[in-house]
């Protein structure tokens, strides 16, 4: 009779189309490495991460590209990730949610999230390479990235400071505690998950980009002296392979695999020291 009951169905019909969706999902992303192991396994080599772009990338390896992208990463990393802590905490803890201008930089945060990359590309052309005499350059690839991180980055370690309960604000009030030292002993370990992820997200947000760095940092495949260089980025190179330069697909597969491993690596070493940056606050504490 159980069987029959409408509310079993229900629940079984639910549970299927949970389980169905994220069968999908995985299917997905399982598909699409499948695709790129098939096409791309083959041309890697540890020749093909160190050596030098040859021949429009049809031959040779990703040195330089691989280092001008870690690079831009790291320029977009190092400005983007004090601005967004500093504005969620600011947001979080030091301004009200009904605040005139928490409302207004949530809504500016909301719409910048949801602008194409391709416009971000333009005002970084437009402000750090030419107003700011940057030309194409890692560091005007790094910037424009880091504005194009933050607003993603900003909202997710908001969320995840409001979620830490109020009564744990209460408790350090009571024992004295100076917002400052609550907010770094307490409600910042507290956070470190969504923080974890908002880095996350950011960094993922900035690997993956190719419009905006077209215009700012560049196509150059040599190697970068400096943050002054131009230098190209595995997106880019993905793109031009696949879309300018006939029989570049293998070595196109070969990169987009090794952009989707060092998604992976960078995201894990990130949790990895959210984890033990949180493990070290409870045992100091």
């Amino acid at each position: 009779m159980a069987r029959r009951n409408p509310r079993f169905l229900r629940d079984l019909l639910l549970a299927l189309l949970v389980w169905g969706v994220a069968a999908s999902v995985a299917g997905s992303f399982l598909w699409l490495v499948g695709d790129m192991l098939w096409h791309g396994a083959g041309q890697l080599s540890w020749n093909f991460l160190t050596a030098a772009t040859e021949n429009a990338g049809r031959s040779g390896g990703i040195g330089s590209i691989l280092v001008s992208t870690l690079l831009i990463l790291a320029v977009a990393m190092v400005v983007a990730t004090p601005l967004g802590l500093a504005t969620a905490v600011l947001l979080s803890e030091f301004v009200s949610p009904g605040n005139r201008f928490a409302q207004l930089v949530g809504l500016s945060l909301d719409v910048l999230a949801g602008v194409p990359s391709i416009v971000f590309g333009l005002f970084g052309m437009a402000f750090f390479s030419v107003f700011l005499g940057l030309g194409f350059s890692i560091l005007a690839g790094g910037l424009t990235l880091a504005c194009m991180a933050l607003p993603i980055f900003i909202r997710t370690a908001e969320a995840g400071l409001r979620a830490v309960p109020d009564d744990w604000r209460r408790g350090a009030a009571a024992l004295g505690l100076s917002r400052s030292a609550a907010l770094s002993h307490i409600l910042l370990p507290a956070a470190t998950p969504a923080l974890a992820a908002a880095l996350m997200l950011g960094i993922g947000r900035a690997m993956a980009e190719t419009a905006a760095l077209i215009f700012t940092s560049g196509y150059v495949d040599r190697m970068p002296s400096s943050l002054a260089d131009s230098g190209r980025a595995l997106a880019v190179h993905i793109y031009d392979l696949s879309m300018n330069v006939a029989g570049g697909d293998a070595n196109a597969y070969a990169t987009a695999l090794v952009l989707v491993v060092l998604l992976i690596v960078i995201n894990n070493i990130a949790l990895w020291l959210a984890q033990n940056l949180l493990q070290k606050r409870i045992a100091q504490s």
